[in-house]
């Protein structure tokens, strides 16, 4: 086991909000919440880089945006995840730069996390697969599921490079894919038509390593052991052809192609001296593959954070089936290359190593390309999120991502689009409407909030709006559909900058100031609704609204419904919610 100084990301769960008080003519208003367990696990991202856009979009934000949401409405969340810290290519990288790998996973640790507080990622835990206590519960799943009947032990053909005379991970190795043709796929899988291999399947495979060509590959018998996946199919058929309707249809559509083929066996084990050690003699010269690792990280994550509770035993709540009522909703945020280990491998381990609660859902997005080709960063076709948030906010990176989102077909990034969205959309209708009243409230009022006239039939019209929109974001999150869900809290923006402009206090108080007052009184009711809205989505404005309405504490502890601002009450002078951005130079 490793003995070092650990660092873990934690973040202790949010108290429970207190109930808030409106007015009589707030009728339309209902509490929309919840009280379920909902487990939230984010992919692992690669200790190998920092992160970049495309997997932004394709994991972390609308993992973000779930977990606050459910928070807000009610619910029990645990967000989990962690940096992914094993396998050869980490340690080919360390020996080029002459450090240990742990000394390099530490280093991109650190910037990982680095992002997660700029873009403000409300992780419950995010920890590494190089603590002792995912190394133990690693060899636990293995020795179960070896005990179970679901790991056996044979020999294989693995590519060995004798230029660099070592064994190559699958993902080092590259040649044209036997399927479509593509000539760059990986010996794992072909990111050109998604289908997954082999090394032996490829032609004219070379090592990327030492990028030889001429170099020929040799495939060498060694012993290892493999997941038994054959074995586990027709329990994970039945477990998938029961309530997934709610699934995406592209990660149904990648389920069954693989089911359809049948499953194969699949080696867990590696040759290489970095990574989980084989809990068994005689295997010290290998190590447990890093995919069968990282996967178990989000169990393990949910006992670390337990035990960093005091409460240790409380990862039964998460994983244990019937420990609560309704049952525990695990819902597992990744890209779509990433179907198989979470729809599929993840599942079967799962029910192979008995008793543990299966997926709820893989929200499964596509790829954000960048000038139309697949992210990669070892083709260094990236967009680095540190680069983007030297320049930019993180809540306008934000709404562009959650506006854009590849969540049923590949969309592209631009900071064109990305300027064009922040200006067109964020400035001119939410920040506007806001900054319009806020501004007229401290010139007209001297920032202290108008009681009100009875209610007008615009003003409960443009209520009902509000409340409209709580029903609608609220219900488009729930079902994984970030984008639906911005554009709805989007238009109760559009709504309110056209009662504002239809009622015209600027004009109204010329003739009759309490009618004046009335509208900038409803106006900052729809403001408090829209700063909620989008709270989940824009975390850092949100808040900013939230002091801005003389509202304290944090707005991401707001109930997911419409808070009162009361007349009486003196509000702060007010700034812009959003800059506006200059177009980059040509």
């Amino acid at each position: 086991m490793l003995e070092y100084a650990l660092k873990v990301w934690f973040y202790p769960a949010p108290p429970s909000p207190h109930a808030s008080k409106a007015k009589d003519h707030f009728k339309g208003e209902k509490s929309t919440l919840m009280n379920e367990h909902i487990l939230v696990c984010v992919a692992w991202p690669y200790a190998k880089s920092s992160t970049h856009v495309g997997q932004i979009v394709g994991a972390y934000l609308p993992a973000d945006t779930f977990a606050r949401y459910h928070r807000m409405a009610g619910n029990h969340v645990l967000m989990v995840s962690g940096s992914d810290e094993h396998g050869t290519p980490i340690l080919v990288e360390a020996e080029k730069r002459g450090i240990t790998p742990l000394e390099f996973v530490a280093d991109y640790h650190a910037q990982i996390c680095e992002v997660w507080d700029r873009l403000g990622m409300s992780w419950d835990i995010f920890t590494e697969t190089t603590t002792e206590n995912h190394y133990r519960i690693v060899q636990d799943f293995f020795l179960t599921l070896q005990k179970n009947g679901y790991i056996f032990k044979d020999t294989m053909e693995s590519p060995y490079c004798p230029t660099d005379r070592r064994f190559l991970p699958d993902r080092y190795i590259e040649g044209t894919c036997p399927h479509c043709g593509y000539d760059s796929a990986r010996g794992d899988q072909c990111d050109n038509c998604g289908k997954t291999l082999d090394p032996i399947d490829l032609v004219n495979p070379h090592c990327r390593l030492c990028g030889s060509k001429t170099s020929k590959l040799e495939m060498r018998k060694t012993e290892h052991f493999f997941l038994d996946l054959p074995k586990l199919q027709e329990p994970l058929q039945q477990w998938l052809s029961h309530d997934k309707e709610h699934w995406r249809q592209n990660t149904v559509a990648f389920v069954n192609n693989w089911l359809k083929e049948g499953l194969r066996a699949r080696a867990i084990t590696r040759d290489l001296d970095w990574g989980v050690p084989i809990p068994l003699e005689g295997y010290e010269d290998k190590r447990i593959y890093v995919w069968f690792d990282a996967v178990i990280g989000y169990f393990s994550a949910t006992v670390e954070w337990a035990q960093k509770h005091g409460t240790p035993d409380t990862w039964e709540t998460w994983w244990v089936p019937g420990k609560t009522e309704p049952a525990v909703k695990s819902y597992y945020f990744i890209g779509k290359d990433n179907i198989p280990f979470h729809a599929l491998i993840w599942p079967a381990m799962l029910i192979g190593y008995g008793n543990r609660n299966l997926p709820y859902d893989v929200p499964a997005n596509e790829f954000m390309t960048m000038s139309g080709e697949k992210a990669s960063t070892s083709r260094g076709n990236v967009i680095w999120t540190r680069d983007v948030l030297d320049q930019y906010s993180a809540d306008t990176l934000r709404y562009y991502l959650s506006v854009t989102a590849p969540e049923n077909r590949d969309t592209d990034f631009t900071f064109q689009e990305m300027i064009r969205r922040n200006n067109d959309e964020l400035v001119a209708a939410y920040g506007n409407v806001a900054h319009r009243t806020l501004t007229f409230l401290q010139s007209r009022f001297g920032g202290v909030v108008p009681e009100p006239l009875p209610l007008r039939e615009a003003d409960k019209a443009i209520l009902e709006k509000v409340e409209q929109g709580f029903a609608q974001v609220a219900s488009a999150i729930e079902q994984c559909h970030f984008k639906d869900g911005i554009n709805a809290a989007m238009a109760v923006a559009r709504e309110a900058n056209r009662y504002l402009d239809e009622q015209a206090p600027w004009k109204q108080i010329k003739v009759d100031r309490e009618a004046a007052g009335t509208t900038i009184y409803v106006m900052l009711q729809v403001l408090s609704g829209l700063h909620t809205l989008f709270s989940p989505y824009l975390p850092f404005s949100s808040q900013k609204l939230h002091e801005l309405l003389g509202f304290e504490g944090e707005a991401s502890k707001e109930r997911w419904e419409l808070r009162q601002v009361p007349a009486g009450s003196t509000l702060p002078k007010p700034t812009p919610l959003f800059p506006k951005l200059e177009e980059p130079a040509q």
